[in-house]
């Protein structure tokens, strides 16, 4: 059975609304809409929280939703989210050094700069989004 489910049964069984869950899990009404209609997945942490609220064990709310564990998995492998922010710095570093070196040897050319200046822009963005997402 899928997590969603198993969150609204376990919800009517607690004979609670989205909104009170929602107030007790410190979360929006519509996040704990999207975990049971599976439009996204709630973190380790609230899954805990929904387990004691419900009352219902870990294991009987996430035994056999196997989108729910890859789901845990990608989102607490630390090794895997520690190289794709180490791959973000470096590609980072070396975008931003190309778009230096180009700057210095054409500075005459003005939409060379500007293209550079906006390639650089984009790289630093991703990287913030990378560490933002981490957070």
């Amino acid at each position: 059975m899928e997590i969603g489910k198993k969150l609204r049964e376990a919800k009517a069984g607690a004979k609670l609304t989205q909104e009170q869950v929602a107030e007790r899990l410190f979360v929006s009404r519509q996040t704990i809409s999207n975990w049971e209609n599976e439009r996204t997945y709630p973190d380790i942490i609230s899954v805990v929280k929904l387990s004691d609220l419900y009352s219902i064990s870990l294991d009987e709310l996430l035994k056999g939703d196997t989108k729910m564990l890859e789901h845990l998995e990608e989102s607490t492998d630390l090794v895997k989210s520690n190289k794709k922010l180490i791959l973000a710095v470096a590609a980072n570093i070396i975008v931003v050094s190309i778009c230096t070196v180009a700057a210095v040897l054409r500075p005459e050319d003005m939409s060379v700069v500007i293209w550079i200046f906006c390639l650089s822009i984009v790289s630093i963005a991703g990287l913030l989004y990378q560490i933002v997402k981490r957070i």
